[in-house]
């Protein structure tokens, strides 16, 4: 199949709906999924995408459970995987991320999502598609993708890190607690996950230019290491995307998150 770009819009992925080694993946809500899914789209519950023993929400999942779901989606080396979700991308991007941080490189993101696709009337189907199980592969993980809490501590040091917080501005603030302690890591900006959708454009990334410039405004640049985060690796799975989609070649997630940094004793907060 020809190859697909990042972020791929809803009427390039219609012209390819039925490509040979084209794997779609739904990460809506269940019930979302049910009602209507782009035509041959895999289920992926999200939470599948956290391991279910970890104390900290955000993080990779075991190894074990990701060889699991990988098996189940039927996922091979030469699969194309288009996700997309019900809500602007986070976990669809959080998904991406996993791939990502098993060595599968071949994605798109779907702009806009199921809320494009609908909305601009592309076909749909109620019909379950379930994968032929793929024997559980065996899985390198790539620890490019992400960021410990240890390499954060040390990108705060060295001060030559982009830290993307994705949260809310009152979470960054500190007006909103969701932990045991409230604030942001130092040297962060905030540039909250939504303000890079466009509502008007059925939620559609911003226009490649648009973003570049507004992230480049708050100093997260190409030329510079980003982390990204939010509060469990959901929100900020979008914003990953979008530093990748954009170029930016050193994008790692703070999987840990503010569930993590908020809640230890020893981490500094501003």
């Amino acid at each position: 199949m020809p190859s697909l770009p990042m972020i791929l819009e809803p009427d390039t992925l219609h012209q390819h709906l039925h490509d040979e080694n084209l794997l779609l993946v739904d990460l809506s809500g269940p019930e979302h999924y049910t009602e209507a899914h782009i035509p041959g789209a895999i289920h992926v519950h999200p939470r599948e995408t956290r391991g279910a023993a970890s104390p900290v929400p955000g993080l990779l999942p075991e190894k074990a459970e990701l060889e699991q779901l990988l098996g189940r989606i039927g996922l091979k080396p030469e699969h194309h995987v288009v996700a997309y979700d019900d809500e602007g991308g986070g976990w669809a991007g959080r998904f991406i991320w996993l791939l990502e941080s098993v060595g599968h490189r071949n994605w798109s993101l779907l702009n806009g999502g199921r809320i494009a696709w609908i909305r601009e009337g592309y076909p749909t189907s109620t019909e379950v598609s379930e994968a032929t199980e793929s024997s559980r592969p065996a899985l390198t993980l790539d620890p490019s993708t992400t960021a410990d809490l240890e390499e954060v501590l040390e990108a705060v040091r060295a001060g030559n890190t982009a830290i993307w917080d994705a949260r809310a501005p009152a979470e960054y603030r500190g007006e909103r607690q969701s932990a045991a302690r409230s604030g942001h890591i130092p040297g962060a900006v905030n540039l909250e996950w939504t303000e890079i959708m466009d509502p008007e454009r059925n939620y559609r990334l911003l226009p490649e230019d648009r973003l570049r410039e507004t992230l480049t405004s708050l100093g997260i640049e190409p030329s510079k290491p980003v982390i990204t985060h939010c509060q469990s690796h959901h929100r900020s799975g979008l914003t990953y995307v979008a530093a990748r989609a954009l170029g930016y070649h050193d994008v790692r997630a703070y999987a840990g998150s503010w569930a993590e940094w908020g809640n230890r004793t020893e981490t500094p907060v501003e």
